[in-house]
């Protein structure tokens, strides 16, 4: 992300929410061993791998993703879920760690009886995406990576940034509930209070847990794929921000160099065009997710054909 440290993911202006917008069927889904977490489910009818959305830090699935979610549909079967200590999921048991999110995701379609998927990570979401592949393989059919990148603790500024949520992270385990809220508050200060924030959208974010975000923008910090990300061997696209003030385009393009035969997609727009102005980021992330389950069909085909032949 920038030297001035990034932004946690903000809702759009527009008055969209629940009663105002068509969201996909949401229920709460236990996982064995592992809590609760919401999830949204719709067009299982439609064939290949279905979409598995992964929103980004701070915010919730709907919030990312209430653009993209009839579109996706349209075409993709499209699951989506809250990250723990994000939106309606339950807090973690212990400290946020990106890996548990894979893990979480894992265990969600293991409940759902679905998969394999192609994972769609955005902002945060990259990073559980790519540790999905690491360390469940076989629930991963491909990877949509957008406004994303291969490690987030590069410069100065980062290391500034982060090791703030650091600091504040591990006061926070320590201090009362409400004191990990101030902090979070303060931490977030003079970024969303000069934004328009509609009330469908402050409840959603509202409903996270202040030490579990605090703990995520530092796993966030501490996230690097460099040393494997040259093994994905899964159908890859990249979806590059190409206005990105969050996290730099020339990250995002390292981590497409980075997997081999990585597709790239450019998108005219920022950050969080994705959640305010959708269209400037849909046609880049529905030609990727396309290009995705395309290769990703296609090795299955080629798979089951050389089982039938062996």
């Amino acid at each position: 992300m920038n030297a001035t440290g990034p932004v946690p993911e903000q809702p759009p202006p527009a008055p969209v929410g629940e009663g105002l917008l068509a969201l996909p069927p949401g229920r709460m889904v236990r996982l064995a061993g592992r809590g609760e977490v919401f999830a949204r489910r719709c067009g299982e009818h439609h064939p290949g791998p279905p979409l598995l959305l992964l929103h980004g830090w701070t915010v919730t699935a709907d919030i990312n993703f209430w653009g993209c979610y009839g579109v996706l549909a349209e075409q993709h079967e499209v699951i989506a879920l809250d990250h723990r200590g994000h939106g309606r999921s339950s807090r973690p048991e212990g400290r946020f760690t990106l890996e548990s999110c894979a893990d979480d995701a894992a265990a969600l379609l293991d409940a759902l009886g679905c998969g394999p998927v192609v994972a769609v990570g955005y902002s945060m979401g990259g990073p559980v995406a790519q540790l999905l592949w690491q360390r469940h393989r076989r629930h991963t059919a491909g990877l949509v990576l957008a406004a994303t990148a291969g490690s987030f603790r590069v410069g100065r500024g980062d290391r500034v940034y982060f090791g703030a949520f650091d600091r504040l992270a591990a006061a926070a385990r320590r201090a009362p509930p409400a004191l990990a809220e101030q902090a979070f508050a303060r931490a977030r200060s003079g970024r969303l209070s000069r934004l328009t924030l509609e009330d469908w959208a402050l409840a959603d974010m509202a409903l996270g847990d202040a030490l579990a975000l605090l703990e995520a923008g530092a796993a966030l910090g501490g996230f690097s794929s460099a040393t494997w990300a040259s093994r994905i061997d899964v159908p890859t696209a990249v979806v590059v921000t190409e206005r990105d003030t969050k996290v730099a385009p020339a990250r995002q393009h390292e981590l497409a160099a980075a997997i081999r035969g990585a597709a790239t997609f450019s998108a005219d727009a920022d950050h969080h065009d994705i959640h305010r102005e959708p269209d400037e980021v849909l046609p880049a992330l529905v030609a990727a997710c396309a290009d995705v389950v395309g290769r990703a069909r296609a090795a299955d085909g080629r798979a089951e054909g050389a089982e039938l032949s062996g």
